[in-house]
């Protein structure tokens, strides 16, 4: 579970040092630093779980949603998300991994995420379309759509039956909210079909 700063002041302010009594904590590994003023205490919580916690508001995306579901074939080892109005790509380290966040769009931010609660913890994730938007837009555009198609089949190297299977509604919706060249290019690829 995680735990602030001030919670734990709180919850052992009978000591005579409650500062003393956190960093003894952390010595002994009962609690394990996730950012400035948070701890975890339980080392075998799942990476996904403290995402939000550590820079927000986000969403896990990018990446790291492509690859859970099979629509990218290398392995990924950073958990990324989606943020926005922070001008800035951001990365975190600790324990647990290597978190990183990129800015979308305010007006793409909100859609196509569900969320997650397991246990104690809840967490926001992209769906695979929305994944995909993020990550498109986060790349260089592509002058035209026969470089679209590379950077998708070649370079990203999404596996094209998962890709055709898609939806199609949720794409024709998002792309347009990222004002973005490569999303263009996807929505106009979705709407040819294969």
């Amino acid at each position: 579970m995680v735990f602030s700063t001030s919670e734990l002041m709180q919850k052992y302010s009978n000591y005579a040092d409650a500062k003393g009594k956190i960093r003894r904590l952390v010595c002994e590994g009962k609690l394990i630093p996730v950012t400035r003023g948070l701890y975890e205490d339980d080392a075998g919580t799942d990476p996904a779980y403290l995402a939000p916690w550590i820079y927000g508001p986000s969403y896990i995306s990018f990446d790291y949603v492509l690859y859970i579901h099979g629509l990218i074939p290398e392995a990924v080892y950073v958990l990324t998300s989606a943020t926005f109005n922070k001008k800035k790509t951001k990365i975190f380290r600790n324990r647990f991994g290597t978190y990183m966040y990129h800015d979308i769009p305010k007006l793409a931010f909100p859609h196509c995420v569900r969320a997650e609660i397991k246990g104690n913890y809840s967490y926001q994730i992209a769906t695979c379309e929305k994944a995909l938007c993020d990550k498109l837009y986060t790349i260089a555009p592509v002058r035209n759509m026969k470089e679209f198609r590379n950077l998708l089949f070649d370079d990203l190297r999404l596996d094209e039956s998962d890709f055709w299977s898609l939806n199609v509604e949720d794409i024709e919706f998002l792309a347009p909210l990222y004002h973005s060249t490569n999303l263009n290019f996807l929505n106009r690829l979705i709407k040819r079909g294969k």
